[in-house]
């Protein structure tokens, strides 16, 4: 054998081995369980502990008593703590087990947009007490960010950020920089203003730590530097959040005065609400659920579209009921009305899918939003008559062979079956695509024209093109 044959050469396994691995990860959660429950001097305990993630001592938690949970918050201090704190989905449950006063060091410790969301768990009382013992510089930042709405980009920034006037030396800045982090840690980015504290630019870290003390500092300073401003809308700014891979992005008031920063985790955390709620509507709701939710609640956010669908639903039921003599005529076609009605919704869905998925990735002009219509009409015609010949051969094979219909009938009645899945399909794809882009239009959220609400739309046109075409086609042209 050759040096490359050997080279190149596939080991040899056996027919019993799986060639699918499954990789294992570290349980370390169950590890840092163990190292709590084991250790009893606080020292030794913070030392083992600190090469965990402070998620991984969060998803720890609930494998501890609560007398280990509280020598835990107690060997690491209330700083790191606090950043465990931001990673638990029900931190409410931990801080009633922690004394007033220490929870709310805790929650004093956490970034601002960290603080508001554990205050927003607690109950009204215990959320009152915890206020009410917050230093004065804390409550001002959770005031700032609850002083936005939920759908404005300021109530999802942060206030750790680092800033300083753009006239400094680079000595003075880097002194300005030590001082500033030992509050906050967000350092890649640090942000300059002008003499009258309006927003400047910004400075990578590494520059700064790069410069040479005789260096001007407005060298190493971006001027062109991405902003928002707080009032805008999350749908408005997202589109752009996304576009800079930067590690921060300021969020300034009217006057150009930087009062927060949009971090990377914040877009991510923005991303993936959006994504949420965009799922909820397309599923009928009027807001996202989780395993959590009380019955009360997440009824209220389905009964609504839930009626509107009935109502819909008796409509399309008494449309059918308008052919009542094409089904007492041609019973056998009834056989196949779930069909057209699936495919239908279907194909009215996947559009609905796609236009969403664009609106929300980009602004759309007028000769796109003409181009993705076109599109999925096409898409719309080509599947329906693949579908359509399909359906025409397996309808008219049951017909004929299950049913015992002549050769004429079976061919006569899967025709008319092809032809409506072709027209429904179509119509569905187009109203799948039209509807949104109306909503959009409009100023409403595309998201609303719901799986639920197009589908029951694609089901009236359907069964009126359906039993049209048996009335038009099967009865007044072939006699049937």
């Amino acid at each position: 054998m050759t040096e490359e044959e050997t080279l190149h050469e596939v080991p040899e396994t056996d027919g019993n081995e799986k060639e699918d691995k499954t990789f294992d990860r570290p349980a370390y959660a169950e590890e840092i369980a163990s190292i709590v429950k084991a250790t009893d001097s606080f020292k030794e305990l913070k030392e083992r502990l600190s090469d965990y993630h402070e998620n991984d001592i969060a998803d720890a938690l609930p494998l501890l008593t609560q007398t280990e949970r509280v020598k835990l918050y107690r060997s690491i201090g209330m700083e790191q703590t606090s950043e465990i704190f931001t990673y638990l989905d029900d931190v409410s449950t931990y801080l009633e087990e922690i004394d007033a006063e220490k929870a709310a060091d805790i929650v004093e410790s956490m970034d601002a947009d960290d603080a508001v969301d554990v205050l927003e768990e607690l109950n009204e009382d215990k959320r009152r007490e915890l206020e009410g013992l917050l230093e004065e510089d804390a409550m001002k930042d959770i005031a700032l960010i609850n002083s936005y709405t939920d759908d404005e980009i300021g109530s999802k920034m942060t206030t750790n950020f680092v800033v300083m006037n753009k006239g400094l030396t680079i000595a003075q800045a880097m002194k300005s920089l030590v001082k500033q982090a030992a509050d906050n840690d967000n350092i890649s980015t640090i942000y300059t203003v002008n003499d009258d504290g309006t927003f400047y630019g910004a400075i990578e870290l590494t520059d700064l730590i790069r410069a040479r003390k005789e260096d001007d500092l407005e060298e190493l300073i971006t001027t062109s530097y991405p902003f928002v401003y707080a009032k805008e809308t999350v749908d408005e700014t997202f589109e752009d959040l996304k576009d800079y891979s930067e590690d921060s992005i300021p969020v300034l008031d009217p006057d150009k005065r930087i009062l927060g920063v949009i971090t990377t985790q914040d877009i991510l955390e923005v991303a993936d609400e959006e994504m949420g709620e965009d799922y909820a509507k397309l599923g009928g709701l009027l807001a996202e659920e989780d395993l959590k939710e009380p019955l009360r609640d997440s009824m209220k956010k389905r009964i609504p579209w839930l009626v509107i669908l009935l109502f819909l639903g008796l409509l399309v039921s008494s449309v059918v009921g308008v052919f009542e003599g094409v089904v007492a005529t041609l019973p056998i076609i009834i056989c196949f009305q779930s069909m057209i009605l699936d495919m239908s919704g279907n194909a009215g869905t996947q559009s609905l899918a796609v236009t969403i998925r664009v609106l929300s990735d980009e602004e759309l002009t007028a000769k796109q939003k003409f181009g993705l219509v076109g599109k999925e009409i096409r898409v719309g015609l080509v599947n329906g008559l693949l579908i359509g010949s399909i359906a025409f051969l397996v309808s008219g094979i049951y017909i004929l062979v299950a049913k015992g219909g002549s050769l004429p009938f079976a061919a006569a009645v899967a025709f008319c079956i092809a032809i409506a899945l072709v027209l429904s399909m179509l119509i569905a794809s187009f109203t799948g695509t039209a509807i949104p882009l109306f909503f959009k239009k409009l100023g409403v959220d595309p998201a609303v024209a719901s799986g639920p609400l197009i589908t029951t739309i694609n089901d009236l046109v359907a069964v009126v093109m359906y039993y049209g075409l048996a009335r038009l086609l099967l009865i007044n042209v072939m006699g049937l």
